[in-house]
């Protein structure tokens, strides 16, 4: 336990790092999808398109929402998103970084996908096999002859080389190989221009924009660690007042009880020598507390956290009460301390 604990802790504290990793495999693991994947090509005019259109268009999107949920950030995208302005106001380039932050990471599985499946050219040929130039490629004496939905039923068996029966009109392996090489062109240009994309975007852009880029990252870093911390107190309050509440069920369960007078004497030497640290050890889990000591006042602050944030700036004269910030005696002033975290 203590290993899977250290190395949860860790993917904690290196997020970024985590979901890099997390997105590669997914990379890799949608490329081994193409290759494990049985390509069936209908072979039928009017399906093919569509077959084709649905096995390179489907999967990514499938990856790109799994990209997105196995995402942490998701769900605080949506919550500062839906969230009421209360005291603290919503800043749309922090909720644009965060975002595009997560899209740009969701994005790579589907795009080896895409990649992958150019290059490869079955669904390239599946989809075009019919828009095939025979007059150029094959017998063009003959295409007069024949009817466009006959023309049309020949080339769509062009991917079905066992059931292919139209050599006498155009070579299959004419075809397959002037197609597969359109469906490699693309494919490389593909990943061409989505190089360059993703190098203006990540290089590019922060020196047009340095301080607005500084100032998204700064408090998209730092929505994420509050949440982080209040989750974290939220808990410690949780088992401080859980704790608190079984001592308090157990002492008044052996005060009702009225133990036997036979079992008095015995138990007499023990509990006074106890009780001085069982009532250390309450003073300790109420002090983490923090005042709170009911289910109501609790969804109250919960509340409170929700629809009315305190403003983002420190050293307030007047403390939060209720749902907002109410006036009260002004606190003598406090040393601010601030500390820097460095991730490694």
């Amino acid at each position: 336990m203590d290993k899977f604990r250290m190395i949860f802790q860790f993917l904690q504290s290196n997020q970024e790092s985590f979901m890099n990793g997390i997105c590669g495999i997914m990379a890799l693991a949608s490329a081994q999808m193409y290759s494990a994947f049985d390509f069936n090509c209908p072979c039928l005019p009017g399906y093919n398109a569509a077959y084709s259109a649905g096995i390179l268009l489907a999967p990514p999107l499938v990856l790109f929402l799994l990209g997105l949920v196995m995402n942490n950030n998701v769900s605080m995208l949506a919550e500062e998103w839906k969230r009421p302005p209360g005291r603290r106001a919503k800043d749309p380039a922090v909720l644009r970084y965060m975002f595009c932050s997560m899209a740009q990471r969701a994005l790579i599985a589907p795009v080896v996908w895409v990649a992958v499946t150019l290059l490869d050219g079955k669904c390239f040929l599946c989809a075009f096999c019919t828009a095939v130039p025979v007059s150029l490629l094959g017998n063009g004496s003959l295409v007069p002859g024949l009817p466009p939905p006959e023309l049309a039923r020949l080339l769509a068996r062009v991917p079905c080389p066992e059931i292919y029966d139209g050599d006498w009109l155009l070579a299959r392996e004419v075809a397959v190989r002037y197609l597969r090489c359109i469906s490699q062109a693309l494919g490389w240009s593909f990943v061409l221009l989505t190089t360059l994309l993703a190098f203006v975007v990540r290089s590019v852009r922060p020196c047009f924009t340095q301080a607005a880029f500084l100032k998204s990252k700064y408090w998209s870093h730092y929505i994420d660690i509050e949440r982080k911390l209040f989750d974290e107190t939220c808990t410690e309050h949780a088992k401080a007042f859980a704790k608190v509440c079984i001592q308090q069920f157990f002492e008044a369960m052996n005060h009702d009880l009225e133990l036997g007078h036979a079992h008095g004497a015995l138990a007499a030497g023990p509990t006074g020598s106890a009780a001085p640290a069982a009532t250390e050890g309450a003073d300790e889990e109420r002090e983490k507390l923090r005042g709170i000591t009911d289910q109501g006042t609790m969804n109250r602050l919960l509340t409170s956290w929700h629809e009315c944030k305190p403003p983002l700036r420190l050293g307030q004269e007047e403390p939060p009460v209720g749902n907002g910030w109410a006036g009260g005696a002004p606190r003598p002033s406090r040393k601010e301390v601030a500390t820097y975290f460095s991730k490694v």
